[in-house]
Order: structure tokens, then sequence, then C-alpha cells
């Protein structure tokens, strides 16, 4: 195991290893062999980071807007030269089938190259004033230091999506990768420095969240914090980081809601149920866990959707469905689950169990579950799973499929199938959702549409869009009054 390599911390534009030379174990998905050794970084560590940071503040946020979008643009013009590495990267890191992971790359410059854009039209607003004379305008200024706190789910995705707002509005970032996406961070790290980016602009840090990632919320320095993950580990940033008044982003979990109605395109919506369900393995607080539908056509549904489940490919190669849950830890939480559920009176109509091929065997995986005949109360209706798993709940109509997608503490995406426009509009107004999606899947977010939810799955802020603009920069008013004079 001599060749096993070391995943570093990127602090000032180089490497640097982690001051207590201790490291953590991260496994390969796919076959469960040890992948690499990341750096367990210490609460020192991450104030060094951080120091970086605040060094190269000044330089970095002097620059116009329009220059920092150019050098952006830079990095996403290597995203595009090196896109083979970074998929290969994340395919191999996260298990991932290679036309996911090449669809994943992609996503993300696109989302780079929306925020590069932002450079030139940095928006501020003209105001008018009661005073003669006065004339009254806003600016957007930088935040400072940001802290970015990425899950491993759709790694570089994420990465894009917070780093390229926060150093479009001129912030210095430190980002804590998450343990099982080490390699992805430290690559993206170096291209963005190949690119042009200053040294201590952007830093990586690596590490466990109880240590690097509460280091980086408690530290005062830090003045925004955005964070995607659990509900629970929000709830504590939001608290801590809180008492100091930073600006706190959270994307959190979601329970989304899929809606088949009695009039909808069965086979579309067995299409869009199970890419929502089970894509990427179920890992996306977007899933669409909870498939609400209509009794009048339940069972068609029902069978279609077990047909379809039962025909998913699982592996990492080109052309399988969903590859492996993200470590070991997942899989058995997932596994434990649904035996809760069948302890609950869940009926298992497919999957339920880690495969037993020899190919998979090995490996983190989870076969495409349906779950019916649970109580609506039951702890897998109502709490996030993250895995390849759903439950199946037969409403009455349209008014019963509200209630039940509103009854849990979630409100992140949503999604209904139908072909009446009265029932798609009536239900999107109604229900308790960040993002509502009509006759598609429950994600499926763009670089320009503001992402988030309500409830337990966020704090009201909204990334991407426009609206990560409000995260990552303080407004400013400007006004200044103007005498009169003789012409």
């Amino acid at each position: 195991m001599t060749n096993i390599p070391r995943i570093p911390n990127w602090i000032n534009g180089q490497d640097a290893q982690p001051e207590n030379n201790a490291w953590l174990d991260k496994y390969d998905p796919h076959s469960g062999e040890l992948h690499c050794y990341v750096a367990d970084s210490t609460a020192g560590d991450i104030q060094r980071a951080i120091s970086a940071a605040g060094d190269a503040f000044p330089e970095w946020s002097g620059l116009t807007p329009v220059r920092r979008g150019q050098i952006l643009g830079d990095i996403v013009a290597a995203m595009k030269r090196r896109s083979a590495d970074l998929a290969e990267c994340i395919a191999i890191e996260t298990g991932k089938p290679p036309q996911d992971a090449n669809g994943e790359v992609g996503g993300a410059i696109l989302q780079a190259e929306y925020f590069a854009g932002e450079g030139m039209r940095l928006y501020g607003r003209s105001l008018t004033s009661g005073t003669p004379g006065k004339y009254s305008h806003t600016v957007r200024q930088p935040r400072g230091i940001a802290g970015l706190i990425v899950p491993a789910n759709t790694p570089i995705a994420n990465i894009a999506w917070k780093t390229f707002p926060a150093l479009i509005c001129g912030n210095t970032v430190v980002m804590k990768a998450a343990e099982d996406s080490p390699c992805i961070a430290n690559l993206f790290a170096q291209l963005a420095k190949d690119a042009g980016l200053p040294d201590g602009v952007f830093n990586v840090v690596q590490g466990s969240g109880q240590t690097a990632g509460a280091a980086l919320v408690e530290d005062t320095r830090v003045a925004v914090i955005s964070f995607t993950g659990s509900t629970g580990v929000g709830r504590w940033i939001a608290e801590v980081g809180g008492r100091r008044l930073a600006r706190i982003s959270l994307e959190l979990g979601g329970k989304n809601p899929f809606v088949v109605c009695d009039d909808a395109d069965i086979d579309q919506a067995v299409h869009w149920a199970s890419l929502s369900a089970f894509s990427n393995a179920g890992q996306r607080c977007a899933a669409g866990s909870r498939i609400l539908v209509f009794k009048k056509n339940y069972d068609e549904f029902r069978d279609k959707l077990i047909a379809k489940a039962n025909g998913l490919r699982l592996g990492v190669s080109a052309g399988c469905d969903l590859g492996p849950v993200i470590n070991k830890r997942q899989q058995l939480n997932i596994l434990t689950a649904i035996e809760t559920a069948k302890a609950e009176g869940g009926r298992v109509l497919c999957g339920g169990a880690a495969p037993t091929t020899p190919e998979l065997v090995n490996g983190y995986y989870v076969q495409p579950t349906v779950i019916e005949g649970l109580q609506r109360t039951a702890e897998l209706s109502c709490k996030e799973i993250f895995g390849p798993v759903a439950t199946l709940h037969p409403v009455d109509d349209l008014a019963d499929a509200l209630q039940l997608a509103n009854s849990t503490d979630y409100g992140l995406t949503a999604a209904i199938h139908t072909r009446s426009v009265d029932r798609a509009v009536w239900f999107a107004q109604r229900v308790r959702a960040g993002v509502v999606n009509i006759n598609i899947g429950t994600f499926g977010s763009e670089p320009h549409m503001p992402f988030g939810g309500f409830g337990a799955s966020g704090n009201g802020t909204r990334e991407p869009g426009v609206e990560a603009l409000d995260v990552y920069s303080e407004i400013k008013n400007i006004s200044f009054l103007v005498r009169e004079t003789q012409v």
C-alpha cells in the first residue's frame, strides 16, 4: 500500500501538509479499497488558511468586477480544457458512471460561466430622493473571507456553485472540502492557480467536519459561511455563526414530494420518478423520495415503477444507471432505515438490500428500493435518507396530495405530473417548497435560477442565480447633494 496518495491542504497557492501529520482514510465506494489518505486538519491549519485568505483580500477585492470576471473566465477555459480530467477524478472518487461525471462537469462549467459574466453586470440601483438636488445609488461590495463547506454528492458542481459567486463579488475563499471527495477540490485549486488566480484567493482545507468545519465556522475573521448538507449541522452553523452575526447561507435536506395525478402521462411520470428517486444513487437533496399517486392509477404506476427500478443497472461503467453511495457508513444507515420501515409495516416491492454479485459486493451499493404501506407519519415517510429509496403513498385527490406534500418539516423541491394547467398552477402556488417542477423531476436547477427551500430545508437564502450575489456581497447606499450653480 506504499503508493496510496496523500491529499494535503491547499493554502496560499500551494500544497500544505497538516501540522500534526495526521491523515484520514478515504475508500473507493465502488471497490471498498483504500483510495487515498486525506489531511486531518487541525484548527491551526484552518487558521493559517484563513490568514492567507485575509492577506489576499485587499488586492483581490480592489480589482474591478470586470477584471475579476476575466480571471474567472480564464478558470472556466481551463475547466473546459481539463474537463476529462475533472470527470475522471469525480467518477473514481464518488463512484459515478462516466456519463454522470461528465454531466456534472458540464453543469459546473455552465455555473462558472454564468458568474464570470456577472463581473460585467454587478448591478446597483439608482434611487430617487425627496430632497432637492440629492442623488442616491447603491453598489455591491464584498463581505470579506467566505467559508464554503461543500458535500460530496456532486462535488465539482458544489464547488462551482459557491466559489464563483463568492469570488466575483470580491471575497476570498477558504473551502472545507468533503471528506469523501478531497481529490476534486485539490485538483480544482491547482487548475485555478494555473489559470491565473492569485495565491491566497482560493484555499482548500481537508479533514473532518467536527474539527476543520467547526474551526472555519467559529473563526471571527470569516464574514460569510455557505453550507450545503444536513439540517442538523445547518442548525449548529446557524447558531454558532449567528452569535457573531456572520452572514449564513444554508442549503439543507429535503423529503421531496412527487405527485402523480389521475390524468398524468404514466410512462413519463414513471421515467421522471425513477430519475428523481434513483439517479446519483438517490444522493440528492432534491431527490423525489416520496411519491404520491392518485388511487385511480396507483396500481398501474406502481407496477411500472417496479419494473423500471428492477431494470436499472448498478455499477460505474458506461451505461450504468447508478453507482454506489459515498461510504460504508451511509450504506449501513440506508439499509438500517429499510429494516426499520419493514418493522413499521412497510412492504418492500423491489430492492431493499445490497447486491451480492461479485463485481458489486465489495462496494457501497444499495439496490433501487420502492416501499409501500407505510403510515404517513412513519420515520421513512418524513425523514431524508439520501439513498436510492422511495416510498409510495396513495392519495384521494389533489387536496389530499397537497396535505401530504406539506406534512414534513422540509420544503425544498416538489414535482407534479398532470395534463391540467389549472391543477398544476393550483398545486405549485400552495405546495411548501422553494422549487416546483411540472411534468419533470424534482431536481434540475440551472445556473441562473434560484435554489433553496422552506422550513428545515434552509434559512431563506437562495443560491445560485443573481440571488446568490446577495449572499456574498454587502449593499451600500451612497448619496450626495449637488448645490445649485449659476449657469
